[in-house]
């Protein structure tokens, strides 16, 4: 199976005053096309500041990052921008959606920057929200949905692109327990439809949804578990 990610020796430092942090050590690691992978770790243990990489929101001191054939380490940061745009979708623990807007404006966003077509955009964003079963909400602004349901257009603004891999981070922190599991059940839907997801979160159960679970520990990888 294809590599999607590929890191290798990966450091990450961070200089705080005169004090120098090493938030990653020496990562190593590596993601198939269509893994579903969750990543663990006690708050300090660089899951994400990993995630922020893994996303191309930062870059590295040193290591390389491949990123579906493209050695990202490399880029600059217009560079950076484009692939994140167009590899990668972001789904935020906060949803992050422009409140101003409505649902099918908020999923549209992506498609304008990567210069698709006005009709075109527009019908991609309907046919991704009614994937989410948000059809009868495209009208709607974020404060007139339920958390559950901005997490859907979160979400669904994430796969719109059809990028290389879906990053949720903390997605259901800010969700009742049966919200969580609908859209546990809908990130398992996306990532049986033939999506790479990979899910960083501080809950066990939330974790075991996935294939497979990386766990780290003062920013290195402590453990790496395929689980049946």
């Amino acid at each position: 199976m294809s590599k999607v990610i590929e890191i290798k020796e990966v450091v990450k430092n961070y200089q705080v005053g005169s004090v120098v942090v090493r938030a990653l050590r020496s990562v190593t690691l590596s993601i198939d096309k269509n893994e579903y992978v969750a990543v663990m770790g006690p708050s300090g243990s660089g899951k994400s500041t990993l995630m922020n990489i893994l996303g191309c929101l930062d870059t590295l001191t040193k290591g390389q990052y491949v990123l579906n054939g493209t050695d990202v380490s490399k880029l600059e940061d217009n560079q950076l921008a484009e692939i994140r745009n167009k590899e990668i979708g972001f789904v935020f623990q906060t949803f992050n959606l422009l409140p101003r807007y409505t649902a099918h404006e908020n999923v549209i966003l992506p498609l304008i920057y990567a210069g698709y077509p006005r009709l075109e955009r527009e019908e991609i964003a309907m046919k991704v929200l009614d994937s989410v079963g948000l059809s009868d909400r495209v009208k709607h602004k974020p404060n007139e949905l339920s958390g559950g349901q901005r997490q859907r257009v979160a979400i669904a603004r994430a796969m719109v692109n059809n990028p290389s891999i879906i990053l949720a981070d903390e997605p259901t922190g800010n969700l009742d327990s049966k919200t969580s599991i609908d859209i546990m059940r809908l990130l398992d839907k996306i990532h049986k439809d033939g999506n790479t997801v990979i899910l960083v979160t501080h809950e066990e159960g939330i974790a075991r949804n996935a294939q497979r679970i990386v766990r780290l520990m003062d920013g290195e990888v402590a453990s790496d578990e395929i689980l049946n």
